[in-house]
């Protein structure tokens, strides 16, 4: 496994949420280049943006500041939110993003991420947010009725090489992750699995990295780095066995 150090952007600052809230949030930054810098030196080998805006939009709206951020830093940068045409992760593409995260559009129309699929490749990734085992869409501003385990299935036969998945009602809680969750879904599935939501101490790594999943390629961690509750060091050693 890998870790993913996050930043979400929200008015052009580096923020957390508490559950998806966009009524809930902590400023950590108002330099998201800089902080990007600091994930990197401090060991990152990849970074996870959330355009927390763009998500509740619908379109992306820091494309500058995610061209600024891919720019500043040597480690690939994967970026979702609002990302529901074709142009919008043509566009991320060519600011430099190594891969774009379609969230809401692979629930709602999974016939076109097909088509999406065999333009970009493995340059095109769908996170599925969920909460209780059910798909959450737009900003997890609503849950639908379909299971998280089921778009998992669907996005993997379409061929979809990299899947986020959060657990919604974890996520920025320092509470732990949702292991029996991600177990599920990496049994689903053949392809690569990013687990995200309430990764909180090196122990919670360990747990994810205990399931013996080959296909649980990595966690993405956020407000435990920005609280520091630990430390990138210390988590990339507990996904290594330390």
């Amino acid at each position: 496994m890998i870790i993913l150090p996050a930043i979400d952007l929200q008015n052009g600052n580096c923020v957390r949420l508490r559950q998806g809230r966009a009524d809930d949030s902590t400023i950590y930054s108002d330099d998201p280049v800089e902080m990007a810098k600091r994930w990197a030196d401090e060991g990152g080998e990849y970074l996870h943006v959330v355009d927390l805006d763009g998500a509740f939009a619908g379109r992306p709206l820091h494309l500058t500041a995610i061209a600024r951020i891919v720019a500043a830093i040597p480690i690939p940068v994967e970026v979702g939110g609002g990302l529901r045409t074709d142009a919008d992760v043509r566009m991320l593409l060519d600011a430099g993003v190594r891969r774009a995260i379609i969230g809401t559009r692979a629930f709602a129309d999974p016939d076109s991420l097909a088509d999406t699929v065999r333009q970009f490749g493995d340059r095109v990734a769908v996170g599925i947010d969920a909460r209780d085992g059910r798909v959450q869409v737009k900003g997890w501003v609503e849950t639908t009725d379909m299971l998280a385990v089921d778009l998992a299935q669907k996005a993997d036969a379409l061929g979809v090489e990299t899947l986020i998945v959060t657990d919604t009602a974890t996520d920025g809680m320092m509470i732990g992750t949702n292991v029996a969750a991600m177990d599920e879904i990496c049994k689903a599935v053949s392809c690569n699995v990013i687990a995200s939501g309430g990764v909180t101490t090196p122990d919670d790594v360990r747990a994810l990295a205990a399931l013996g999943h080959a296909n649980l390629y990595g966690a993405i961690v956020g407000k435990a780095l920005y609280e520091n509750t630990t430390t990138l060091s210390e988590l990339k050693a507990a996904s290594q066995g330390a």
